[in-house]
């Protein structure tokens, strides 16, 4: 209740911000020309979380996982492992609400909410956020900043969410990589998720290809 409050006044103290000439405080992509990151959204899953992170494992690699508060509430267990193996987990807010639908004090419960509830799990509090769909406007991305979150997008989308064959998932990952570049899948996703299977192929191409696979946040260098 107190972050929250202080969320409402810091709300409050933008109500009318003068942003004309400033950037817009959003990621796509880092500057690390031999890096790459894996990230994840909407999770945890009770089946693919659990087999993305054993695949992970396997093969060494540090990711980051962008989780919905409902679902880090349902799979406690599941987001404690995410931590406890060496990831990263980001704010997604707490039901995968879309910022553009929100007031900025419903968004300001959103988050909040999330970020309580993984740190109530993981014992840290989340410093990336990613907004759901990739929707949001200027305004509340930079009262985003404000309250300390690093806001991210992505600069490959497999859309793994539509269940497309394991080579449409692989091509999209892999075409035209580069140094930087942040990779988007989803951990939660519908029946026979072919997001596993593509991962082991692609994870051993990005390697063959001479890059580190790091968490979002050492992409980005914050």
């Amino acid at each position: 209740m107190r972050r929250f409050l202080s969320c409402l006044l810091l709300l409050l103290m933008c109500a009318a911000p003068t942003f004309a000439e400033e950037e817009t405080p959003i990621h796509r992509h880092g500057s690390c020309t031999g890096k790459v990151a894996l990230s994840f959204d909407d999770g945890p899953h009770p089946t693919y979380t659990a087999q993305i992170l054993d695949i992970l494992k396997e093969y060494g690699v540090k990711s980051t996982f962008f989780v919905v508060g409902e679902n880090a509430r349902e799979h406690p267990d599941l987001v404690r492992r995410i931590a406890e193996e060496g990831h990263e987990v980001g704010n997604h807010t707490d039901s995968h609400a879309f910022l553009r639908d929100l007031s900025l004090a419903a968004m300001c419960k959103e988050v909040t909410a999330a970020s309580d509830t993984i740190e109530e799990i993981t014992g840290r509090r989340p410093v990336l956020f990613r907004p759901p769909g990739g929707s949001y406007s200027d305004a509340k991305i930079r009262v985003l900043s404000d309250m300390g979150y690093v806001s991210v997008l992505w600069s490959k989308d497999t859309r793994d969410w539509t269940r497309p064959s394991v080579q449409s998932i692989v091509d999209a990952a892999l075409t035209d990589l580069k140094g930087g570049d942040i990779i988007l899948f989803h951990d939660f996703n519908g029946p026979q998720s072919p997001t596993p299977d593509a991962l082991r192929r692609i994870i051993g191409e990005i390697k063959n290809q001479g890059f580190e696979i790091v968490p979002v946040s050492e992409v980005l260098g914050v």
